[in-house]
């Protein structure tokens, strides 16, 4: 990739972070609820399962996996019922701004990004993107290892920018939320945000 066509990609990959999608609506919904740090590693099992999609477009697995439409329909069913599920949790929340700060502490890093890596995961159509506009920058038959460790790293950067982004913005929304009320209302825009999510992800599978 020439430098030109590196930056091209970098600008692409951030605006793609931050379009509403399955990803960027989870997101949003824990940073309302717990906080941007909640997101890190949210965020980062999300940006894992990207990459993961974005290496099998350049090694030639796309058309591979066109022929089990049908298994990735299945995982974007199942990730559409976990969401909502996530979705019931965050409309049932606590409404003490103190419970909800220490909402998600008792959840290990590795399970938010377990979370993250398996709602991107669940979302197959990142592939599709990936193969729609990879083409545009790089050479896909002509690939070396060097190009696809690039393309990696900035997909990392680009997209965690973004994701990060938005997470901080939503955590400062949230700051000014105090009462009870309003709590009450965040634990409900958040759950819907999340019903949102699951129901990008079921209509994508039909």
């Amino acid at each position: 990739m020439t430098l030109s066509s590196s930056i091209s990609f970098f600008i692409v990959i951030f605006i793609f972070g931050i379009t509403p999608g399955p990803g960027v609506f989870a997101l949003l919904a824990r940073a309302l609820t717990s906080g941007a740090y909640a997101c890190l590693y949210l965020a980062i099992g999300m940006i894992v399962s990207d990459i993961l999609y974005l290496v099998a477009v350049c090694l030639g697995l796309a058309a591979l996996a066109s022929n089990w439409i049908y298994l990735f329909n299945i995982i974007s069913m199942l990730g559409a019922v976990y969401l909502f599920y996530l979705g019931w949790k965050m409309w049932n929340g606590p409404l003490n701004i103190e419970l909800m700060s220490n909402n998600d502490t008792h959840k290990s890093d590795i399970n938010n990004f377990i979370q993250g890596f398996f709602i991107s995961l669940s979302n197959p159509k990142v592939m599709l993107f990936y193969i729609a506009f990879l083409p545009t920058f790089m050479d896909l038959s002509n690939l070396i290892a060097e190009d696809i460790v690039l393309v990696s790293f900035l997909t990392f950067i680009g997209l965690f920018l973004g994701l990060m982004l938005i997470a901080v913005f939503a955590e400062r929304a949230r700051l000014l939320l105090k009462t009870e009320y309003s709590i009450k209302i965040l634990n409900k825009t958040a759950g819907s945000i999340m019903y949102l999510a699951a129901l990008y992800l079921a209509l994508s599978a039909l």
